[in-house]
């Protein structure tokens, strides 16, 4: 049961194949299996998921059930859950209980998913290895030496390993589009404003994302129709109608312009990942797609602009972390000041002060105009791009990531070129638009991912042009040995 997708185990469990408390206990005892050697979940609520999986049974024989009633899936560990521990991957939450649940956890429950557990992740969705995190890294399931990419790197090991057919992921600079690539799975961050921030604890406001991640586009778009929609309580979220992404996936990619960005296929890419992603192009073109050279003059400056924003944002979110409501707090503070102090050391990491250093920089007197201010324009002049980019074009192509997944430690110590890795993803976020990564190949042994950057609330597109690639290869069905 384990091999199968979202879209499969719903016709199962439809036709009475095998009940949700089954397949429910399956995949706990294959996390109980691998965790120790991936460490992609931080918490494991067995109990509870089985208890949610008979209540799924219970409605299915009632006839109540809907496509995801029963479908057991996994959280990333920063969107809070009532009453099961949420860490955000850090120290400083280590001990807290959320008292409510996310609007995405709440309305997948409502979906009748059943929660396997809460994934790993790096500290405060900082980082694009996943090795940032409080609970150690977690391991690329292709290659146990390898990242799994970051920061939703728990949840895209857990649906590689098929630990869980799915799972939930939340993406700043590409936090779910390039773990996805390197595991091989599918993942969408939707367009700024699809999906509510309420509930998930908040790295750069102005940026965060949550999205789903799957083997397939399929099962991507059975869980964005479930976690999409109007939130009254996130003031971000867009009050819009949600489409039926599922009756969607087959529009035909006759007469589809795709736009090959210049700057996204030059100095940088590794040739093995340029051939892969050649070749699913080649693979579209076939089916009636026709790509377009064209030009996002911008890209260049994504990064500097997106590592000024970020940790400016990050500095003033995190600043709620001071010892005295909640979270780490240090023994025996001497007075207010040491508390603060101490209690903030001591919880987060080495990359977290890292960010919230430069944002608090980038924000003072004297600097916000030359920092701040700058890269807000730059982020102005890459949004511009893409809608000139878009009056030419239905979609954009390119690689998700310039490489395959790099080995544990080859960049831990240089902060610049892992910064280089999110190169192609982090426009996406700046201009807030909708970005999906599927597997097309791979580089040696390792994954390969194509990003698909669609307009404003194109999620429907962005899934059906990634559907009817999937329906013509193979590259999602293939699993890793041993798992």
């Amino acid at each position: 049961m384990h091999d199968k997708t979202i879209a499969q185990i719903s016709a199962g469990l439809a036709a009475g194949e095998f009940s949700s408390e089954e397949l429910t206990r399956a995949l706990l005892e294959r996390v109980e299996q691998f965790n120790p050697q991936l460490n992609a979940f931080i918490t494991i609520t067995a109990e509870s998921a089985l208890a949610q999986a008979r209540a799924a049974d219970r409605r299915r024989q009632q006839g109540e059930a809907v496509p995801l009633t029963g479908i057991p899936i996994a959280h990333k560990d920063i969107f809070c859950t009532d009453g099961v521990r949420t860490s955000c991957g850090s120290r400083m939450l280590d001990r807290f209980i959320a008292p409510y649940n996310a609007t995405v956890v709440e309305k997948l429950n409502a979906a009748g998913t059943v929660m396997l557990g809460k994934t790993n992740m790096d500290e405060f969705a900082m980082g694009s290895s996943n090795e940032t995190s409080f609970y150690g890294p977690v391991r690329n399931p292709w290659d146990l030496n390898a990242v799994p990419g970051g920061s939703s790197g728990g949840s895209a090991a857990a649906v590689a390993a098929r630990l869980t057919p799915g799972a939930t992921g939340t993406d700043t600079g590409g936090s779910i589009r390039q773990p996805a690539a390197l595991c091989g799975i599918t993942g969408l961050k939707p367009t700024y404003g699809r999906v509510s921030r309420w509930g998930m604890i908040a790295y750069a406001s102005s940026l965060d994302q949550g999205g789903p991640m799957a083997r397939t586009a399929e099962d991507c778009a059975l869980l964005l129709g479930a976690m999409a929609g109007f939130d009254p309580r996130d003031s971000t979220c867009v009050d819009r109608a949600v489409p039926d992404y599922v009756a969607a996936l087959n529009q035909p990619l006759a007469g589809l312009k795709i736009g090959l960005p210049k700057e996204y296929f030059g100095e940088g890419l590794d040739g093995q990942v340029a051939q892969a992603v050649e070749a699913a192009i080649a693979e579209y073109r076939k089916l009636g797609a026709e790509p377009v050279e064209i030009s996002l003059p911008n890209s260049q400056l994504a990064i500097p602009a997106y590592y000024v924003v970020a940790p400016a944002e990050c500095s003033s979110n995190l600043a709620r972390f001071d010892g005295v409501r909640y979270g780490h707090r240090c023994e025996n503070p001497k007075d207010l000041l040491d508390l603060y102090t101490r209690s903030r050391g001591e919880g987060f990491g080495a990359e977290v002060t890292r960010r919230i250093l430069v944002g608090t920089f980038a924000l003072s007197a004297g600097y916000y105009d030359a920092y701040y201010l700058k890269a807000q324009q730059i982020r102005r002049l890459i949004s511009d791009d893409f809608r000139r980019a878009f009056e030419q074009v239905d979609v954009i192509m390119g690689p998700t990531s310039p490489t395959a997944a790099f080995n544990l430690g080859e960049k831990a110590d240089d902060p610049i070129t892992m910064y280089l890795s999110d190169i192609y993803t982090i426009a996406v976020n700046l201009a807030g638009l909708p970005g999906l990564s599927l597997p097309v190949g791979f580089a040696g042994q390792r994954p390969a991912g194509l990003q698909l950057i669609g307009n404003y609330f194109a999620e429907d597109r962005l899934l059906s042009v990634a559907h009817r690639y999937q329906q013509v290869t193979d590259w999602h069905e293939r699993a890793p040995v041993g798992f």
